[in-house]
């Protein structure tokens, strides 16, 4: 792919130049050249730690707004289980979800619901014998990309299954259809999203040529107008379907706690998922049947387009995912389900490689960049301070063979460079011949 759409992106006028966003990217996206950051597109995964680090506020998200939904005559809104856990726990999931219909769109349909279903089709596939063990969940798409980039060996370990929003708009776009008449592609359906990888999911489909999702709205842009919505709803309308289990995917455990797995890792944030990824890609863990695995911390509660703390929002969805919402079962679900279609079928493109960590193309200018890294690295402090504006002194030694920086920009070699170049002052200064002295009585 040579053109990468992302979410996350930089605001230069905010930006310091400190380095606190490169010291915590998962995959070195981030440099800071002349004073301000840099992300390399085709690096970046869009998880959003770099919007979580950044004092400065010079990393933001860009997703959709509520004023996208007029392009369409029919608009469903897909709020995440996430989005439950905003709100006081006195306040039901049904008026959060009438609060939706109060802010312009037509109907709602839970990703909580597809959640269910999802994991019923995880359970079933777990079952079978041939496959990558252990396996891990792809419903996260920032650890997807993190695999495609950092760990395309244990591409063949994640689940081929659909991610809850993915099956659930299908679901709601034909339920949509059949309720209004209308063409597919008159109605809109919208994710209610905590965080960018969604949105750059929506843009950039992971494992489909295409997403069936028309856009993605942070809750951080929707939350203040469900709020303004709440004097206007009573929760009456029987809106929500979705079980417990479904709804605890917002939580870190929630979907291995739904799909029943045994013999289970649950890790959450990033760079917890790059060190258990890289010990699975070592050939570790091999007693392990099933990973779930989480960019944010805490799980999706803890997503950086949110407003509440992660904290208080597990306390809020602990609250609700522990049998005080009157749940229907999993079995008893009132939609359709398509097993066949929630697996992808033939239709379900493989999930490629993102082959970024490549030197070069040419096989032989590659191993000449690697000489010349080595080299490098031999001679810089291997103090991986990020003074120079990579994130340590073996990404300064790629940035050096690959022409992007140079040995200079590290202080330690800077200091002596001067250092040096002050010696030799001294020395050219000593062997100058002495000044002449101007004699009394000397004719000018």
């Amino acid at each position: 792919m040579s053109e990468y759409f992302h979410s996350v992106r930089l605001i230069a006028e905010r930006c310091k130049g400190c380095v606190n966003c490169i010291k915590h990217c998962p995959t070195e996206a981030i440099r800071i050249r002349g004073g301000k950051a840099r992300i390399t597109e085709s690096r970046c995964i869009d998880c959003g730690e770099c919007i979580r680090r950044c004092p400065n506020h010079a990393k933001t998200a860009v997703t959709d707004c509520l004023e996208h939904i007029k392009q369409y005559p029919f608009n469903v809104a897909l709020p995440a289980p996430s989005l439950y856990g905003q709100f006081n726990s006195d306040v039901t999931i049904e008026k959060i979800l009438e609060s939706l219909l109060q802010v312009g769109f037509d109907t709602v349909f839970e990703v909580a619901l597809g959640a269910d279903i999802v994991s019923r089709a995880i359970a079933e596939y777990l079952k079978r014998p041939d496959i990558k063990r252990p396996a891990i969940s792809s419903a996260c798409p920032a650890v997807v990309r993190l695999v495609q980039v950092q760990f395309p060996e244990l591409i063949d370990h994640l689940i081929p299954i659909d991610a809850p929003v993915e099956v659930s708009t299908r679901i709601a776009r034909d339920e949509a259809v059949k309720r209004t008449g209308l063409a597919p592609e008159n109605i809109g359906v919208w994710f209610i999203t905590p965080c960018p990888a969604k949105m750059t999911t929506v843009k950039q489909p992971l494992g489909s040529e295409t997403s069936n999702i028309s856009g993605a709205i942070g809750i951080s842009e929707i939350y203040g107008d469900l709020l303004r919505a709440f004097p206007d709803c009573n929760g009456g309308q029987k809106l929500r379907r979705a079980s417990p289990a479904g709804i605890g995917w917002a939580l870190s455990g929630g979907e291995v706690s739904a799909v029943q797995a045994a013999k289970a890792l649950v890790v959450n944030e990033i760079e917890s998922v790059n060190g258990v990824l890289e010990q699975v890609a070592l050939g570790k863990l091999k007693e392990v049947e099933y990973i779930e695995c989480l960019s944010c911390a805490g799980g999706c509660i803890g997503g950086p387009l949110t407003v509440e703390s992660r904290f208080v929002a597990q306390y809020r969805m602990q609250q609700r995912v522990d049998g005080k919402m009157n749940p229907d079962a999993i079995g008893n679900l009132s939609v359709n389900v398509d097993y066949a279609a929630v697996l992808g079928g033939d239709e379900r493109r493989v999930i490629e490689p993102r082959p970024v960590m490549r030197l070069d193309e040419d096989i032989s200018r590659a191993l000449y960049k690697v000489e010349v890294m080595e080299d490098t690295l031999k001679r810089l402090p291997g103090l991986d301070c990020g003074s120079c504006g990579s994130p340590n002194c073996k990404a300064l030694a790629e940035d050096i063979a690959q022409g992007t920086a140079c040995e200079t920009d590290c202080l330690f070699k800077l200091r002596e460079k001067v250092r040096d170049l002050a010696r030799e002052m001294v020395e050219v200064a000593d062997r100058l011949p002495p000044p002449l002295v101007k004699q009394s009585g000397d004719e000018s």
